[in-house]
């Protein structure tokens, strides 16, 4: 189901090109040094096309709600998401939407110094300053009141966001906001997916910041259920 994604009207970055690629699924706002959407289109085309080619041979990676055992000849991209889900104990599509942002970001990297890809809240950053990415948690009174600031020197980097009140992507949980930080954007879309599903009253929000200090991989973790936040690592509010 597609869903307009009216949060990015809060999105400012003066210094940046601004510029959407929406193929299928698949609806990327991406900000670059300079609009490379023709770049953009092509390796969204080429990526989709390999997962969408390996799905039709093997269907139940689609499906699977833990991990998967995937094929040798599966891409490259399939192969991540499948290692990412198994590290913390879900499906491989609960990586794919953060795999795409990095995988895209990635390969224009070559074109733009400064690179930022937003996939439906997962988001793969390549920066040189400071940056400051908001945290929107639907009715919870601390939504859009806090923001994690990104130091230029710690990016390449994956910011990735579960919510189990928000949007339409699948969560057994009742996060507001599960917010994860990690170098590979596919483990950090897993973790958020992961620890969301944790979290189905404020009393679980410590529980699942203690499940995140045991993934190796992750740089941090933010959770916000209503009026409660709680936050593990090496992470700067603002």
């Amino acid at each position: 189901m597609y869903e307009k994604r009216w949060y990015r009207d809060l999105i400012k970055v003066d210094d940046l090109v601004t510029f959407e690629v929406v193929i299928e699924e698949t609806d990327l706002l991406v900000m670059a040094t300079k609009d490379l959407t023709n770049e953009v289109t092509k390796l969204v085309l080429e990526i989709r096309g390999g997962v969408k080619r390996y799905i039709a041979d093997d269907p139940e990676f689609k499906e699977s709600l833990i991990p998967y055992e995937v094929r040798d000849i599966a891409p490259k991209i399939i192969k991540e998401m499948a290692e990412a889900a198994k590290i913390v104990g879900v499906g491989p599509m609960a990586a794919i939407a953060g795999a795409i942002a990095e995988y895209v970001g990635r390969g224009i990297l070559e074109n733009a110094n400064e690179v930022i890809v937003e996939n439906g809240g997962d988001i793969f950053i390549k920066s040189l300053r400071k940056r400051k990415i908001g945290i929107y948690a639907g009715s919870s009174c601390l939504s859009n009141k806090i923001a994690v600031e990104i130091d230029g020197k710690e990016t390449p980097l994956g910011i990735c966001t579960s919510s189990g009140t928000v949007g339409y992507s699948l969560s057994f949980g009742k996060a507001d906001a599960a917010v994860v930080l990690s170098q590979s954007t596919a483990l950090a879309d897993a973790a958020a997916t992961k620890i969301g599903n944790l979290v189905k009253q404020t009393e679980d929000i410590e529980p699942a910041l203690e499940f995140a200090k045991t993934v190796h991989g992750l740089k941090g973790a933010i959770i916000i259920k209503d009026d409660r936040m709680g936050v593990w690592g090496n992470i700067k509010l603002v």
